[in-house]
């Protein structure tokens, strides 16, 4: 990353910071602000301090003094693992929320990236695109790509700072508005790519495209009021583990996964050798509150047909194929055993307890009582506080600081 000391930008003259202007943040720095004094800059890693002190720390970009060309900076995290994000991603702007923002991610560190959001002051305008909001998403279309104009408004008070990538709504459109169905979530998690791939990435790049103006003309006689400042950024996610480990661990300055169940990998992606008497797959949500493990199995070089049935456990013989926890898993909770019949919970029918056998109100009490697992289970779970601290920020085009 290049020093961010090495650039010191004019600022907000003292007349300028006392007009009062709606989109004047009274916090930022004036003349005092100065990239090469330590205690006077603002470098990128005020973005991921402990927040709560007073004043607020945060970066802040260089001034908008080549106006009409585009003020752009591009703020890339990166964390050298596959994490599977878990809660909203959340900016905390210090100066106005950008008029044009796109979140993107990557899934292959960094080689390619692909659109999560748009943000903009006027959707058509800036992207054409029509503006949309995540709650108007249905099941069918929960992995649209969208443009939202609710972020994107010019300075605002204290409780408007915040930016969002709204992901507990998204599950919310198969888990419920209070996230009671969790079975329904991960059941579609466990056989659904698409959906996995959607919430999981190695890479997060903020494309910061136009700053806050207010919604007035730009002041080309005062362009040191325009500029960027970011004090937290917060993403909450865990290591990709394909549920097949309980930790996650840095070592010579890499998360990996401590893989268990005999598989191997960076994300336990594939059996160990001589732990391929079957076919890798990764573990399941399901039966809610443990899961499946599907362990990796011991080879047989002797014997080609099918594993004995026995070293396989209880959980994974799958002769009668009622249910299997692979393909044929019990729903809402049910639970498969000898994979002969799924033994249901109460309200709950069927061969794999699809069906439901409550009426009215009673539904929601009966769901809101099963089993719920908050989106970080305790197997393979790294505490995302640390994820949130310790990506590495790479700057490329214009992550300058004052």
């Amino acid at each position: 990353m290049s020093d961010p000391h090495k650039q010191t930008e004019p600022q907000q003259s003292d007349k300028a910071r006392r007009s009062g202007n709606k989109t004047e943040n009274p916090y930022m720095c004036n003349n005092e602000c100065d990239a090469e004094t330590e205690e006077l800059a603002h470098p990128p890693k005020l973005m991921f301090d402990s927040e709560g002190r007073n004043p607020t720390t945060f970066w802040q970009s260089t001034s908008w003094k080549k106006y009409p060309k585009p003020l752009q900076v591009n703020i890339t995290l990166s964390w050298n693992k596959t994490i599977e994000l878990t809660d909203d991603i959340v900016l905390t702007f210090e100066s106005g929320r950008p008029e044009q923002l796109v979140l993107e991610k990557s899934l292959d560190y960094g080689r390619t990236w692909q659109p999560y959001q748009f943000y903009a002051a006027d959707c058509l305008d800036a992207f054409t695109m029509e503006p949309k909001a995540v709650h108007q998403l249905t099941t069918s279309t929960m992995l649209e790509i969208i443009c939202t104009e609710a972020y994107s408004t010019g300075y605002v008070w204290k409780q408007d700072k915040t930016l969002r990538f709204e992901i507990k709504d998204r599950f919310a459109l198969l888990a419920g508005p209070r996230l009671h169905n969790m079975a329904s979530l991960y059941g579609q998690l466990d056989t659904t790519k698409n959906l996995r791939d959607f919430f999981t990435l190695t890479d997060l790049r903020i494309r910061l495209l136009r700053p806050a103006t207010g919604a007035t003309m730009v002041d080309e006689n005062n362009l040191s009021r325009y500029f960027y400042a970011i004090s937290d950024i917060k993403v909450q996610g865990r290591c990709k583990c394909n549920l097949h480990a309980n930790s996650c661990v840095y070592d010579n300055g890499k998360l990996g996964c401590e893989c268990e169940h005999n598989t191997t990998g960076p994300d336990c992606a594939r059996c160990k050798r001589h732990y391929q008497g079957r076919a890798w797959s990764m573990g399941s949500y399901l039966p809610i509150p443990k899961g499946t493990a599907n362990i990796c199995i011991p080879s047989n070089s002797g014997n080609s047909g099918r594993p004995n049935a026995s070293s396989l456990g209880a959980a994974n013989r799958n002769q009668a194929r009622v249910c299997d926890n692979v393909l044929l898993r019990c729903q809402n909770g049910g639970v498969c055993h000898h994979h002969q019949r799924c033994q249901c919970p109460a309200g709950f029918g069927g061969i794999l307890c699809e069906k439901t056998q409550c009426q009215g109100d009673s539904c929601e009490d009966l769901q809101s009582s099963q089993p719920s697992l908050r989106f970080l289970p305790t197997a393979q779970t790294l505490p995302l506080a640390l994820l949130s601290l310790i990506p590495s920020l790479l700057a490329s085009r214009g992550l300058t600081s004052l």
